[in-house]
């Protein structure tokens, strides 16, 4: 992706509280006290995505998967902010709730159920729990629960309102109580559209008690009620329902008031139920474990909670750089999910990686025309992708035209689900994407006076390296793309292009010195990330072990400490780790999220200066180096190979459950 530097944060105090506050978390749930550089978790069901405030009763924003608007920047794609439905105004003996009149604030993110639950203390009057969700077992459909347990008598109020982002307009808000033969269903409900009135998006909201069912009240846009709780009696009440656009449904309004309807119908507990069952069969068949080292295991699931939240098997959606947490790199598709999230999801949830393809797939016409208005031939993929498929990158960035790589990385990992899943059905359904591509490069290259061949004037996957000729990582993810192409046609009888051998087998990869040049004429700069070592990893370009560790040494002391994405320790983990140092590729993955994680919880942010949390790409590449590295899990074609695998010392065993179409578990013990 584009990379721009952000403001840099006091780094260490920052890991000093977070890892404080963690001492008093678990394996399973991510505990905090201070509201201080307060980094919000995204609670998301792969279609959206509530961001959590510190502010009681509120929520920071809600983000809608695969939804995109122009901004009024530029004009460029972005994806849309939603109605933020499940806010609250409480008042208690008269007196409102705020985020500077509360004691004793704490916040809990429990993985295993995907739910956030914030609690505090109000005066001498109450304590107060309130606990949002996103709907694992309903897509649109999200809640929050509400707990007050009185220290004295009390008279309370309860309403809740609906906070519209500046990018939604023309907002209707309503009110009505549906009737069903005797059985009466309130409903709260607004109506927006996006900014230039593409898409029309409603929320509907109503309330669900514990006991009888409290007379409500619309008042001034909000809807609520007005109860009186005994002392040491504790009180429970839900707002539920949902979000839509008319992206997915033609009839937005209707369907955002059923997610309310089947909610009032269900009651709080089955609601809870439901999710939590949901929640529950995505961990059972896919989950890491860590004997040892509480904070690597904490971190670890944290990662897998936020890739998990991103994405939806069968939704033909893929994954932003941010996943559902914001609206970063505006929301777009780039080789942050084909490289850095999809390997993961590959090895532990094959149907939400699936997903990520089927999105491609889906967009292969607009990658062909991509290619036809450059001049190419087959499928050029876009940099940044948005629901149409077209190049969305800013025109200012000159990786929307020449960061080209994508185009491989997406046939690279078309690939490898077939392998892992030896679905030729499935290949034969999907290969176009691969021909495509593979007929790109063939029109993309120059022949050379000595018949070798060169892919000349390309950003690199190291983006500080621009208008370059021969990038490592593009070349050498050209040639693994074009092999895995005539393998795919031999293997399904289709026709094969003389070219497509012709061209991997010399297509150049510059050498000087004994170690792999990342492009023709590199002197020696600063990188941005890993791009020579990606050769050897995930590609398999470069396998003797000699020049993998030779290009490890030298690269290594290259990369951009400060402003460098995540990424690249990673991968450097996962190399040092199948050379069997694992004291090595511990550094690494250390390296790979400490100096970018944020208070309270840890939350991802793109590099040691930025805070742009929560990056999912960095989550991936750390992922990567738990199940590809220490977890000897390797990729070939012809499956899933495990080998050994290896332990850092304060490991004492690593359990990776659930891997690959069979959920196989693999357990490695000192």
């Amino acid at each position: 992706m584009n990379f721009t530097k952000k403001v840099s944060l006091p780094i260490l105090l920052s890991t000093v509280m977070y890892s404080s506050q963690l001492k008093k978390s678990d394996e399973w749930n991510l505990f905090a006290t201070s509201r201080d550089h307060y980094n919000g978790v995204a609670m998301a069901n792969g279609q959206l995505g509530i961001v959590t405030d510190d502010t009681p009763l509120r929520t920071k924003e809600i983000i809608l998967n695969g939804v995109y608007e122009a901004s009024p920047e530029n004009g460029i794609s972005r994806i849309v902010k939603g109605i933020e439905f499940l806010n609250l105004r409480i008042k208690i003996n008269h007196q409102e709730i705020t985020g500077n009149n509360i004691s004793d604030w704490s916040q809990t993110i429990a993985m295993k159920e995907g739910i956030s639950t914030t609690s505090f203390s109000f005066k001498d009057l109450a304590d107060v729990n309130y606990s949002i969700l996103a709907n694992r077992a309903n897509p649109y459909s999200a809640m929050a629960v509400v707990e007050i347990i009185p220290k004295k008598d009390i008279d309370i109020s309860a309403f809740n309102y609906m906070s519209i982002p500046n990018e939604l307009k023309n907002v209707k808000k309503n009110y009505r109580v549906l009737k069903d033969n005797e059985y009466l269903m309130p409903v709260f409900g607004a109506v927006t559209h996006t900014l230039n009135g593409k898409y029309k998006v409603a929320a509907s909201t109503t309330f669900l008690f514990d006991g009888p069912k409290e007379q409500l009240q619309y008042i001034n846009e909000e809807l609520g009620f007005s109860t009186k709780l005994k002392k040491g009696i504790k009180y429970r009440f839900a707002i539920a329902g949902g979000i839509c656009t008319s992206k997915e449904v033609s009839d937005p309004v209707n369907e955002s008031e059923r997610q309310p309807i089947f909610a009032l119908q269900e009651g709080i507990d089955s609601m809870l139920d439901r999710h939590k069952k949901a929640w529950a069969s995505i961990w059972n068949s896919g989950d890491i474990e860590i004997e040892g080292d509480l904070d690597a295991q904490q971190r670890v699931r944290f990662a897998l909670y936020n890739l998990y939240s991103s994405v939806r098997p069968g939704s033909r959606l893929s994954i932003p750089p941010m996943g559902l947490s914001a609206q970063g790199y505006n929301g777009h598709i780039f080789w942050d999910t084909e490289l850095w999230m999809y390997p993961v999801l590959l090895a532990m949830q094959p149907e939400m990686a699936k997903s990520c393809l089927d999105y491609r797939t889906d967009r292969l016409d607009k990658a062909k025309q991509k290619a036809y208005i450059y001049g190419y031939k087959g499928a050029m993929y876009p940099w940044e992708s948005d629901d149409t498929g077209e190049e969305a990158t800013p025109t200012w960035a000159l990786t929307g035209i020449f960061e080209q790589h994508i185009s491989s990385d997406i046939p690279i990992a078309f690939w490898n689900y077939y392998t892992v899943t030896q679905n030729r059905n499935w290949l034969k359904e999907n290969y176009p994407v691969m021909k495509e591509t593979a007929d790109f490069w063939i029109s993309r290259v120059t022949k050379n006076s000595d018949g070798s061949f060169s892919i000349n004037n390309v950003v690199g996957a190291d983006e500080y390296a621009q208008h370059i000729d021969d990038n490592a990582f593009t070349n050498g993810s050209a040639i693994e793309t074009l092999r895995n192409t005539v393998k795919a046609a031999e293997l399904l009888g289709e026709q094969i292009n003389p070219s497509w051998k012709e061209v991997s087998e010399k297509l150049l990869i510059h050498h000087e010195n004994g170690v792999t040049q990342n492009y023709k004429g590199y002197k020696g700069q600063p990188i941005k990330q890993a791009d020579v070592n990606l050769l050897s990893y995930p590609l398999h370009i470069i396998t003797d072990q000699k020049q993998i560790r030779k290009d490890l040494e030298y690269y290594s002391k290259k990369m951009d400490k400060n402003d460098g994405p995540a990424m690249g320790p990673g991968i450097l983990s996962v190399l040092y780790a199948r050379m069997g140092d694992p004291e090595k590729a511990y550094e690494y993955f250390l390296k790979s999220y400490i100096p970018n994680s944020r208070p309270p919880f840890g939350v991802f942010s793109e590099s040691a200066k930025s805070n742009n949390p929560y990056f999912t790409t960095g989550a991936g590449a750390m992922l990567q180096a738990v199940i590809y590295g220490f977890g000897g899990v390797e990729i070939t074609d012809h499956g899933i190979k495990y080998n050994k695998g290896v332990l850092p010392k304060k490991w004492k065993s690593l359990k990776i459950k659930g891997i690959g179409t069979d959920e196989k578990t693999i357990e490695i013990k000192k």
